[in-house]
């Protein structure tokens, strides 16, 4: 029995969808448990200089990433029904969540860490940075759920796809 995410284009948009974002969750995962608590164990002027170098290539990938997962899971919710449709809707918006919380949180953090790399952090720094940080937990987990929820949907389609299609006897 053919179901929606056994049609080959929906099977391509779903791959699509769990690729881009599994990247996407496991960059930001990655950067949480690894590259935060480096910065937080190097001297402030050594993690101004890295923060900025990260930013310069990471505001590419990390955007091209985003974009990606949100337009195919979106367009996955558009091409199919019940279930699947509701679930690669949630996973796209939890996407435009990452986006939107790097895009008004982190981003303009960065242009002050940019800022302060080539002079000195202002005595408030700190907090700052931790809001900074906050943001970045946010659009982790947000990522990390939409990855989920798209393996849900792969699961759920995968198990669909090896029903017999004829009737029990």
């Amino acid at each position: 029995m053919e179901n929606a995410t056994t049609r080959p284009r929906t099977r391509f948009l779903l791959g699509a969808a769990l690729l881009s974002t599994g990247l996407l969750a496991g960059a930001f995962g990655y950067g949480a448990a690894n590259l935060v608590p480096t910065f937080d164990a190097v001297p402030i002027d050594m993690r101004l200089d890295f923060h900025t170098e990260l930013m310069k290539s990471n505001g590419i990938t990390m955007q091209a990433a985003m974009a990606v997962s949100a337009l195919s899971a979106l367009t996955l919710a558009a091409l199919t029904q019940g279930r699947t449709r509701a679930l690669a809707a949630a996973a796209g918006l939890l996407t435009v969540a990452s986006f939107l919380i790097t895009r008004f949180g982190n981003v303009p953090i960065n242009g002050r860490i940019k800022q302060w790399a080539a002079t000195a952090p202002p005595a408030d720094h700190a907090e700052i940075l931790q809001r900074w940080e906050a943001f970045n937990v946010a659009r982790t987990c947000t990522a990390i759920v939409a990855f989920t929820v798209l393996i849900c949907v792969a699961c759920a389609g995968h198990a669909g796809g090896h029903r017999s299609s004829r009737p029990a006897r």
